[in-house]
C-alpha cells in the first residue's frame, strides 16, 4: 500500500469571525443526549431550552454499548456499536430513533490475513463516524484492535476500508494487543473533512494521527513535533499515542489534539504540531481523554484533564475535578468547576464522554466513569448533573432532532 506522504490540497480557510457572526436568532433545536455505558445505552431528549430532559432506556441492557450515534443527516438514524454476551461485537441500527434495533446483517471483521501476517479479531468496534453530507448513507468505523472499516448502506454491511488493516507497515504501528491501553488498542477520531469527502483523518492509541487526502488510497503520518513518554523514540509512530483529535467545525485547516503527552493543535497546510497545553496548571499538567471544540471559533477549546501522574491513577487530579477552556488558541486555560464537587471525587471522563451542542451560548455535556451525566447550558462557567446512577459511561453525544 501506498505510504507516499501527501499534502492537502489548497483550500480555502473557513472565515472564523464570520463564524462568529452567525446571527443569535436562530432558532433553537430539540435536543437528544446519547450516552453509551458500559451496561446499555440511554437517550435523554431535552426541551429547547436545556432545562427538562426525558430519560429513554435502558437500550441493549447489561451489553457494553462504546458509541451511540445520530445520523446528522436525517436526524432520526441511530447507529450503536456494542458487544454484547451472545452476538459479540455487532453495530446496531435504528431509524427511529430507537423505538427498534435491528443488528447489522455483516458487522465490521478483520479478513482472513494474508501469508506471513499473524490473524486478528475484533473485540469491539470502538468508534462511529457518519461519512460526508454528501454520501448519504456512507458510515466509517474503528475498532479494537485497530481497524479502519466502512458502510455504504447506512450500517446494514460493513467492509474493511483502505487496506490499512492488513499493511505490513501499519501493523507495526499498530503494535499487539499487550501494549496496555485499558480495554485493548483502539482505532477512534475519525474525520471526514466537511469540504472533501477524500480527505479523512484517523487516530490510532497506539499508532499515530495519519491523513489521506484521496480517499483512502494512500495517507501520511501526523506525528511531528509530538512528544512520547520519556525514553521511547518519537521517530517511531508506534509509541505515539493520541487519545482524541478533533477538527474545528468554523475552519477545518485547524486541528487540536489531546493526547498521552500533552494538548496539541495544528495549522494547515502546516505538519507541525504545537503543544498548546504547557500553559495548563503545573499542579494539574495536560493529559486527559476528551476534547471539545466550540462550534463558530477555533480559538475556543475545552479539555478535562486528569491525573496524569508517574503511576497513572485515572482520576481527577487531586479528587478536584474541571474543566479548562482556551479562547486564545491554547495560549491561556481558565479552570471552570462552579457546580462540580468540590472534594473526593475520584472520577475522570473517558475520552468519548464529552461533547458540545451548536447552541448560543454553547451547551457542554459530560458523563463520568462514576455514572453521573453533567451539563452547563453557558459555555462552562457553571455545571449540573442532569443523571445519577448510571453504568460506567463511554461515551457522550448530542444531537439535533429533525
Amino acid at each position: 500500500m501506498a505510504r507516499t506522504p501527501v499534502q492537502p490540497a489548497a483550500r480555502k480557510p473557513t472565515s472564523t469571525s464570520a463564524a462568529k457572526r452567525l446571527s443569535r436568532s436562530q432558532p433553537t433545536r430539540r435536543l437528544v443526549l446519547l450516552a453509551a455505558t458500559r451496561k446499555g445505552a440511554w437517550l435523554f431528549h431535552g426541551d429547547a431550552k436545556r432545562k427538562t430532559w426525558r430519560v429513554d432506556g435502558p437500550h441493549f441492557l447489561g451489553h457494553i454499548v462504546s458509541h451511540l450515534r445520530l445520523d446528522p443527516r436525517d436526524g432520526r438514524t441511530l447507529l450503536a456499536a456494542a458487544k454484547t454476551g451472545h452476538l459479540g461485537p455487532t453495530v446496531f441500527r435504528s431509524t427511529n430513533l430507537g423505538r427498534s434495533w435491528k443488528e447489522a446483517a455483516q458487522p465490521p471483521a478483520f479478513a482472513k490475513a494474508p501469508e506471513g501476517i499473524a490473524g486478528r479479531a475484533v473485540d469491539h468496534t470502538f468508534w462511529l463516524t457518519p461519512g460526508h453530507a454528501s454520501e448519504r448513507d456512507t458510515w466509517y468505523a474503528g475498532t479494537s484492535p485497530q481497524g479502519l472499516f466502512r458502510s455504504e448502506d447506512g450500517g446494514a454491511t460493513w467492509a474493511q476500508f483502505s487496506g490499512i488493516n492488513d499493511d505490513p507497515q501499519y501493523r507495526e504501528w499498530m503494535g499487539t494487543v499487550q501494549d496496555g491501553t485499558p480495554d485493548g488498542p483502539k482505532l477512534h477520531s475519525i474525520i471526514v473533512d466537511p469540504r472533501d469527502p477524500a480527505h479523512l483523518y484517523f487516530a490510532m492509541s497506539g499508532g499515530g494521527v495519519h491523513e489521506s487526502t484521496d480517499g483512502g488510497r494512500s495517507w501520511a503520518t501526523l506525528v511531528k513535533g509530538l512528544e512520547v513518554v520519556e525514553g521511547f523514540d518519537p521517530s517511531v509512530v508506534t509509541f505515539h499515542d493520541p487519545h482524541c483529535v478533533r477538527l474545528c467545525p468554523s475552519n477545518p485547516d485547524r486541528l487540536y489534539q489531546q493526547s498521552h503527552c500533552g494538548i496539541y493543535r495544528l495549522d494547515r497546510p502546516g505538519d507541525q504540531w504545537v503543544r498548546v497545553g504547557r500553559k495548563m496548571p503545573k499542579r494539574v499538567g495536560d493529559v486527559g481523554f476528551p476534547l471539545v471544540l466550540h462550534p463558530r471559533d477555533d480559538d475556543t477549546a475545552w479539555v478535562f484533564p486528569m491525573d496524569g501522574t508517574t503511576v497513572w491513577p485515572r482520576t481527577s487530579p487531586q479528587g478536584l475535578p474541571a474543566a479548562y477552556v482556551t479562547r486564545n488558541g491554547g495560549k491561556t486555560w481558565q479552570r471552570q468547576d462552579a457546580g462540580l464537587p468540590e472534594s473526593q471525587a475520584w472520577w475522570t471522563v473517558k475520552r468519548q464522554a464529552m461533547t458540545g451542542d451548536a447552541q448560543d451560548p454553547v451547551g457542554l455535556y459530560l458523563g463520568t466513569t462514576s455514572g453521573e451525566l453533567w451539563m452547563s447550558r453557558d459555555e462552562g462557567a457553571r455545571w449540573s448533573c442532569i443523571a445519577r446512577h448510571l453504568p460506567e459511561i463511554y461515551a457522550v453525544e448530542v444531537a439535533e432532532l429533525a
